[in-house]
């Protein structure tokens, strides 16, 4: 599966973002959906997921309460909406699919929180 996320760019404090990704190749609801992000100097933290089977999500605990996942299958999308911005949540947000022990990477897209 090919993964490109999409919807970034510069958002105000307190503002709001919607990222998408889109997945190429067959079986996209036999993966398990996800959102991470990696911010200046600082390692890769996972946001948000979304299971195959059942679409149950769960989610980061810098970010709970302030985001929701949720995903497409007859489209192959998956979607994340942020809210209450804060100046920390700037970095790449990546698309990831899982299955069967393998994580698939999208491109990722630059986020931007101005204060």
């Amino acid at each position: 599966v090919q993964l490109q996320a999409s919807g970034g760019g510069l958002a105000q404090a307190g503002g709001s973002v919607n990222l998408s990704c889109v997945a190429s190749g067959r079986a996209f609801e036999r993966y398990d959906m996800a959102w991470f992000r990696q911010g200046p100097g600082k390692e890769r933290e996972f946001i948000a997921g979304i299971f195959r089977t059942n679409a149950d999500t769960y989610y980061g605990d810098s970010v709970k309460g302030r985001c929701t996942i949720s995903r497409v299958n007859a489209e192959n999308m998956v979607y994340l909406q942020m809210n209450s911005l804060k100046p920390e949540d700037t970095a790449v947000y990546y698309c990831n699919a899982h299955l069967r022990q393998r994580d698939y990477w999208g491109q990722g897209t630059q986020v931007t929180v101005s204060s």
